[in-house]
């Protein structure tokens, strides 16, 4: 480098030198400045920050001394506010009257309000209460047919109202806080009033009628009703008791059970008369028709016609004493029937064929039956039915004019039949149809017309049972209409008559009958009338090689049957010692005799006492007066063979 070169850049260098010197100095200058002038402006944002820091303190304090006399004012309205709440809540558990709730709407104000409105209608309700407990007090003291009064759970008397002093006797004053023990009868209080407290308390109620105990000690009859008593929580706190003097109610429950047992009584002795008047009137006629058929089938044919007188006077006396002994039974209600599908055409056949020798003796003319439908029926007993159509037949017979006609009619509607029997006598005076239908009442027949004025009267009543009517429509002078009214059934076929076992009202002559080869075996006849044993004793000749073992008493009877072991029994209903039913069950139980048949005899015609004979197992029931050819018929029939 040349020294031109070299001073030059000597020289600049001094220049640049000046100039970073000059440089320096201007920058130090203001770092001076900027120095004092940070100072400066820090001293003057630390006054700042103090005066804020003053203010914001003294702001601060400011605030929390507002917000302290705030809080303090605000919690002391709240305070008091809630405090008269409690006061109020306290005042309602108390029952008081509650202060006045100034209205707010925040929810203290709502919850005084409502705490207000609580209290008035809990005391509406109190009132209500009281009101009702009041009401009730009044109603159960106005009660004197009834004693109410509540016991503790001891059984002590905490209540009594003026129905419970005016039964029992005692007082209120007297009774509250004695045990209710003191109402029983002496004998009756060691258990009795403990047991009905158990059983109310178990049982939730207890109920009885017994007798109780006043105050002076008479004693009445009382309907008790004990009740359990509990609270909300299933605790037992009491009974009430409930009690009323029945003792009229309990007289008149005496003299009504004293007046059925002798309605009872009188039941069974009217029962009991007509049983025995049956067994007394027909065992005579039972010998009477008995040896009167056994002389008919031996007696010449000179003498029969004068046995037929005997027969039928018998029989007569024996169809007055059926109507007589039948509307008795009606009038005490021990009829029954058998109610069934009958045949009419069937029934009204049989009626006809019965009464034709009537209607001959009489010169009386029965008009043909008109021709019915085979399956033409009614619903009625089948043997009541044939005696209603044989009373009015005879009727028409016995009251017609000479050479007159009897002569039926049947008609048929949707559910009834109507069959009308009509004569042609004289017919009925007018004043006196209305007596037609009562028993005895004959409307001043004739006297030579056999009758007894029943058997209207029985007909009606026997139909009114069968759920049918019969009237009567009437022309004076020219005859009367009878109309029998029955309800309408379709049967099958024609049913056919009921084997007879008991003497027929009209019964044509007996037939002879032929001695049966001689039997081996033994029959015992238990009977205690004399002239029934030699009724017997005569037909028993019919079978020889029969031995026949007498006894009139129901023992001996029974011994006999022990060491014989017969064949066949015969068995009255109505023996001195022992009634003939004990004696049929008795027979069944012996070995030797629990299977050998067993032929009832008896005079009692009740549908009831056959039934009772079928039970104990009587084989048969013969009526009195018998039948001869059927009781050989069922000798016959339940001897053994010959060999």
């Amino acid at each position: 480098m040349s020294m031109e070169d070299q001073q030059t850049v000597a020289r600049i260098l001094v220049e640049n030198k000046y100039v970073l010197d000059q440089l320096r100095e201007r920058i130090g200058i203001m770092r001076e400045r900027e120095d004092a002038l940070l100072a400066e402006r820090t001293e003057a944002a630390a006054a700042t920050r103090e005066r804020l820091l003053l203010s914001t303190l003294l702001a601060a304090a400011c605030g929390i001394f507002g917000a302290i006399l705030a809080v303090l004012m605000l919690s002391k309205g709240i305070v008091a506010r809630v405090h008269q709440v409690q006061r109020n809540a306290q005042r309602l558990a108390l029952g008081h009257p509650l202060l006045p709730q100034p209205p707010e709407k925040d929810e203290i104000g709502q919850l005084g309000t409502r705490l207000v409105e609580a209290g008035q209608l809990l005391a509406e309700r109190e009132r209500a209460l009281r009101d009702n407990e009041e009401r009730l007090r009044l109603i159960i003291e106005g009660v004197k047919d009834y004693g109410i009064f509540a016991l503790d759970r001891n059984g002590y008397v905490t209540t009594w109202n003026a129905g419970a002093e005016r039964i029992k006797g005692y007082t209120e004053q007297e009774i509250i806080g004695k045990h209710f023990s003191v109402f029983y009868l002496p004998e009756e209080c060691p258990q009795h009033p403990d047991m009905a407290l158990r059983e109310a308390t178990v049982n939730g109620r207890y109920t009885e009628e017994s007798w109780r105990r006043r105050k002076d000690g008479s004693r009445f009859w009382a309907s008790v009703v004990i009740t359990a008593q509990y609270d909300g929580n299933d605790e037992l706190r009491g009974f009430s008791k409930i009690t009323r003097d029945i003792s009229d109610r309990r007289v008149a429950e005496i003299a009504l059970g004293t007046a059925r047992e002798e309605a009872e009584r009188a039941s069974r002795a009217k029962s009991e008369f007509l049983s025995r008047m049956s067994h007394e009137l027909r065992t005579p006629l039972n010998s009477i028709l008995g040896f009167a058929q056994l002389l008919d089938m031996d007696s010449p044919a000179s003498q029969r016609p004068q046995i037929g007188h005997i027969l039928r006077a018998g029989q007569h006396l024996l169809k007055l004493i059926n109507e007589v002994l039948d509307i008795a039974r009606i009038e005490a209600g021990h009829v029954s029937l058998s109610l069934e599908p009958v045949s009419l055409s069937s029934v009204l056949e049989e009626a006809l064929v019965l009464v034709s020798p009537m209607a001959a003796d009489a010169n009386i003319e029965l008009k043909a039956l008109p021709q019915l439908p085979d399956k033409l029926g009614v619903v009625a007993d089948r043997q009541r039915l044939i005696q209603v159509l044989l009373n009015l037949l005879s009727n028409a017979i016995k009251y017609n004019r000479p050479e007159g006609q009897v002569r039926i009619e049947v008609e048929q509607s949707d559910e009834r039949v109507t069959v009308s029997v009509i004569d042609t006598g004289y017919g009925i005076a007018p004043e006196r149809i209305g007596q037609l239908f009562k028993p005895f009442e004959r409307l001043d027949a004739n006297p030579s017309v056999e009758g007894t004025g029943l058997g209207l009267a029985l007909s009606k009543s026997m139909l009114e049972m069968m759920h049918g009517t019969l009237s009567v429509q009437n022309t004076p002078a020219e005859g009367c209409r009878f109309i029998l009214e029955l309800p309408l059934v379709l049967v099958h076929a024609p049913t056919a008559p009921l084997p007879q076992t008991g003497m027929p009202a009209d019964a044509a002559p007996v037939a002879r009958l032929p001695a049966r080869p001689a039997y081996h075996g033994k029959l015992l006849c238990i009977e205690d009338n004399l002239s029934s044993m030699a009724l017997i004793e005569t037909l028993m000749q019919r079978r020889p090689g029969i031995q026949l073992l007498s006894s009139m008493q129901g023992q001996l009877g029974l011994d006999l049957a022990r060491q014989h072991a017969p064949q066949l029994i015969l068995l009255d209903l109505n023996l001195p010692d022992i009634k003939g039913l004990e004696v049929l069950h008795r027979l069944r139980r012996l070995p030797a005799t629990a299977n050998t048949p067993v032929l009832m005899i008896t005079a009692d015609t009740r549908d009831k006492a056959s039934c009772e004979l079928k039970q104990a197992g009587a084989t048969a029931i013969l009526t009195k007066p018998i039948q001869v050819p059927v009781f050989l018929a069922l000798l016959d029939q339940y001897l053994p063979e010959p060999t």
